[in-house]
Parts: C-alpha cells; structure tokens; sequence
C-alpha cells in the first residue's frame, strides 16, 4: 500500500522517537527526505543521518539529538503544506517560526532550504514544515 504523505511520515517518526528518547530512528528514504535531514543538521536539531542501502529504496537513519542526554533539542516538528492543501509564501512572506527560535522548511527552485535563507536569496516556496 502506497503512503500518501511520506514527509508527515517522517515528522512523525522523528517526533515519536524524541518522545521515546531513542538515540537512532529509521525512515524510508527518498531524496526530498535527505535534503530535510541534510537542513536539520545543519541547524543544529539533529546529530547526523546517513543513507544505508539496500535492495529496496533505502533506509535514511537519523540520530536524534539531546540536551544532558534527558530533553530533546527538537521541541515540536509539525507538518505546515500538506497533500490536500499547499501552503505557498512569497520570500518576503516566508514565516519566522517562535521569533527566530526555530526555521521553517522550504522546497524552492533553489532547492530545500530555511526560510532565513529564502528571504536572503529572494525566493519563495512551499512550506514543508516548521520545528523549534
């Protein structure tokens, strides 16, 4: 059976991990969910990830995060534009997420970047998410 949305997927799968307080959590993977990874460890929410293949599509492992190894560094991670409905900004219009504590995720022609990084580039996109 095919999954409809395999990035809420994901969200869900990091978010029910941190809640577990598990050190490692595996995601089926796709090059849209690496470069979501790939935006997550360069802020600083998670460790590291990397792509283990196998016969099938792959398997993106990604490890989690913690302060004093107790709270988790990601607070929320919460799906914005969804299959149903897409939820597009303008650069200008991109969203601070918790005064700037926290990034939202965007899918641009310049690829998936933060919404600090679209407003400097002057592109806009799809919002994939938010987390803080």
């Amino acid at each position: 059976m095919s999954m409809t949305d395999p990035i809420a997927d994901m969200l869900t799968r990091i978010r029910n991990a941190n809640m577990v307080k598990h050190q490692k959590v595996d995601i089926p993977s796709s090059t849209l969910k690496v470069n979501i990874a790939t935006v997550l460890k360069q802020e600083g929410f998670i460790k590291n990830y990397k792509v283990i293949s196998d016969n099938l599509q792959g398997v993106l492992r990604v490890y989690l995060k913690y302060i004093d190894e107790k709270d988790p560094v990601i607070n929320e991670i919460k799906r914005i534009s969804k299959p149903g409905g897409r939820v597009y900004v303008k650069s200008e219009d991109a969203p601070v997420v918790k005064s700037g504590l926290g990034i939202a995720i965007l899918s641009t022609s310049k690829g998936i970047i933060t919404d600090s990084a679209a407003r400097k580039a002057g592109v806009g996109g799809e919002i994939l998410c938010t987390v803080w």
